[in-house]
C-alpha cells in the first residue's frame, strides 16, 4: 500500500468516525419496510369499513370519505389508525435495536434523541393544526396535512441520520401537496405515502447499508 492509499484509508476512517459521532446510523431499512406493510394492511381494513358503511358507488370517493366526518370514533377507523401506528412503532423498535447492536450505536444516545426531537416538533405542531381543522369541521385537508407535516418532520431530522432519509421527506411532502387537489382520495394517498414509499425507502436502505 503506497502513501496515497494509506492516507485515503485514514481519511475514510476519520469520516466514518465523525459520522458515527454526529448521526444516528442505526435506523434499519427493515423498519421502513415493516412500517410500510403495516400501513398497507391498515389502509386495506379502513377501505373495507368505508365500503361497508358508505354503500356508495366507487366513483363517489368524496362522499365515501364523508363517513370519516360523521362517525370517526364509532366507525372503527380511529382504532385501525391507532393499532397500525402501534404495530409500526413496535417493529421499528425491534429492527432498529438489532441494527444498533451491529453498529455499536446506543439506541437512545444523543444522536437518537436529536432525531426524535427534530422529527417531533413539526409533527406535534402539525397534529395541533389538524386537530383544529377537525374541531372546525374542515376534513378535506386532514389526509394531505398528515403527509405534509410528517414529511417536514422526516426532512427536519434527516440531517442527524442517514442522508438518504431526506428524499423520503421530500416525497411525503410532494405527495401531500398533490393530495390537496384530490381530497376525496385521501385513503389512497395515505397508502402510497405511509405504505409504498416506506417500503421503497426501507428496501433501498437495507440494500445499501445492511445487505452485506
Amino acid at each position: 500500500m503506497n502513501a496515497t492509499e494509506k492516507l485515503s484509508n485514514e481519511l475514510r476512517d476519520i469520516k466514518q468516525m465523525m459520522e458515527r459521532s454526529s448521526r444516528f446510523i442505526s435506523l434499519s431499512g427493515l423498519s421502513g419496510i415493516s412500517a410500510g406493510i403495516c400501513a398497507l394492511i391498515g389502509a386495506w381494513f379502513a377501505r373495507e369499513i368505508l365500503e361497508q358503511r358508505s354503500a356508495l358507488d366507487a366513483a363517489h370517493s368524496k362522499e365515501a370519505d364523508s363517513v370519516l366526518r360523521g362517525d370517526l370514533l364509532n366507525s372503527g377507523l380511529l382504532q385501525i389508525a391507532v393499532l397500525t401506528f402501534m404495530a409500526a412503532v413496535f417493529f421499528a423498535f425491534i429492527f432498529t435495536y438489532r441494527r444498533s447492536r451491529v453498529t455499536n450505536v446506543p439506541i437512545w444516545g444523543a444522536q437518537a434523541q436529536r432525531v426524535l426531537v427534530h422529527v417531533a416538533v413539526p409533527m406535534i405542531a402539525g397534529g395541533v393544526f389538524l386537530l383544529a381543522l377537525l374541531k372546525n369541521g374542515v376534513y378535506d385537508f386532514i389526509a394531505p396535512g398528515c403527509l405534509i407535516f410528517y414529511g417536514l418532520g422526516v426532512l427536519n431530522a434527516s440531517k442527524f441520520t442517514l442522508a438518504e432519509t431526506k428524499w423520503l421527506g421530500y416525497s411525503e411532502i410532494l405527495l401531500g401537496i398533490i393530495n390537496l387537489f384530490f381530497t376525496g382520495q385521501g385513503l389512497y394517498f395515505w397508502a402510497v405515502g405511509f405504505g409504498l414509499l416506506h417500503i421503497i425507502y426501507g428496501a433501498a436502505m437495507w440494500s445499501k447499508y445492511e445487505r452485506n
